[in-house]
């Protein structure tokens, strides 16, 4: 959702990220409860494991006798090292996953919009990490960065061949620190110099596009104001006139499990599927929409790329089968696991995949994603249009966008609209 974000890390499909915090749950579709110390475990060694744990315990004691470099053997690292690598063992990457006490905190903060960093959106074009916009009066729109701009270096170390996370890492830290950075902007290195500040980040924004009563309505994330603020940025809209609903899920990292459910429930019939959860005993329960409905018998046009995740996909899935949405862009990036956390008595966590999550019609999400009904690609220079950035935008300008993506759902929903201005004729 980064120097803050949600990373999932599936190829070759790439997530986009916030360079705000950082936020260890990349993708993931999270339930609020979980399991305090003491729940039956405690310090117990699970029966019938005899000598298995020999090797761990020798490889130990050879690292703190013999490690040239001692001081990195620390006891805490290195025990937070061999969750980590235990759960990665799973092969459920992205999504189970281990988080520190420091990695707790970050998410939770994320999870209310508030975030500490520069205040850019990153995707990765072409294998290149590239900045997608930068957030109003954001310390990178300050400082100059903008949309299309390669990050090249941190602090003057090359991050090409680094993993979404290690970049993250690079680019966040607390506020009112300083972080170099190089991007290439047409080829051309550029050095910026960027102080990093507290950033906070709407779930939902919207904007009426110029002379088509076509509201572009971004859901960034699933966080725990975003039915809120959608249902506020609904009733705002229509009393201006929206005749359509453009909503943007790119990028969107996903968040709360309650809130996919909330927000996907306004666009659906009380009672209709949001989803199918099943779980490792191959159990199934559907999940009902309730108390919604609200957006009524607008015309709807979902905007999907390769960072569209978890929630998002629940969301982009569930209108797309019952026939609410049309989808355009590209496949999403796949997620198809509940997460339940899991706290452990040093007050880190394990996010563990409890569950599976298929669509209305039965479809499965892990490392398949959701594919558009129309299949628009995004060039790597293309400016993607959003409604923090359309204010005063003219329908010239709108022509003249180089978001593919945003025209084609345009053409798609005056398509629409066209169409039921015949029938009611």
């Amino acid at each position: 959702m980064n120097d803050d974000f949600y990373v999932p890390r599936r190829r070759p499909r790439f997530p986009l990220v916030f360079l705000l915090l950082a936020t260890f749950a990349s993708g993931a579709l999270l339930e609020r409860s979980g399991w305090l110390p003491g729940g039956g475990f405690g310090r117990r060694e699970p029966p019938g494991l005899g000598n298995t744990f020999d090797p761990f315990w020798e490889a130990w004691h050879l690292v703190k006798k013999y490690y040239v470099d001692q001081e990195k053997a620390q006891d805490q690292r290195m025990t937070q090292g061999a969750i980590a690598g235990m759960l990665t063992s799973l092969g459920d990457f992205g999504h189970t996953t281990y988080l520190t006490p420091e990695d707790v905190k970050r998410m939770q903060e994320a999870l209310t919009g508030r975030f500490e960093g520069i205040g850019a959106r990153l995707t990765v074009r072409n294998r290149l990490p590239t900045i997608l916009h930068t957030l109003p009066n954001s310390p990178a729109r300050e400082a100059g960065l903008q949309p299309g701009d390669i990050m090249d270096k941190v602090e003057g170390q090359p991050v090409g061949n680094l993993s979404l996370e290690k970049l993250v890492e690079k680019v966040r830290g607390p506020a009112g620190t300083v972080v170099h950075l190089q991007v290439l902007r047409k080829g051309k290195p550029l050095q910026f110099a960027i102080t990093r500040g507290k950033v906070n980040v709407p779930e939902v924004a919207w904007a009426m596009l110029p002379e088509s009563g076509i509201v572009h309505l971004a859901i960034r994330e699933f966080g725990d104001k975003a039915d809120e603020q959608l249902r506020a940025a609904l009733e705002e809209s229509r009393r201006k006139g929206a005749r359509a609903l453009l909503v943007d899920v790119r990028a969107n990292p996903g968040g709360l499990k309650e809130q996919a459910v909330a927000v996907t429930s306004e666009f659906l019939h009380n009672g209709q599927v949001v989803f199918i959860q099943e779980d490792g005993q191959g159990q199934q329960e559907k999940v009902l929409a309730t108390d919604g409905d609200r957006v009524g018998s607008l015309p709807v046009c979902v905007l999907i790329d390769e960072g569209t995740a978890s929630s998002a996909e629940i969301f982009a899935g569930a209108l797309k089968d019952h026939g609410r949405a049309k989808l355009v862009g590209t496949t999403t990036f796949g997620t198809g696991t509940v997460l339940r956390p899991f706290k452990l008595s040093d007050g880190s966590e394990v996010l563990l995949a409890v569950a599976k999550w298929l669509t209305p019609s039965g479809h499965e999400i892990w490392h398949k994603g959701i594919a558009p009904d129309v299949e628009v690609q995004l060039p790597q220079d293309a400016t993607i249009l959003m409604p923090e950035l359309e204010e005063g935008l003219t329908a010239a300008d709108l022509h003249k966008s180089t978001d593919k993506q945003l025209l084609k759902a345009l053409e798609v929903l005056r398509g629409q609209l066209d169409t039921a201005g015949k029938e009611r004729h």
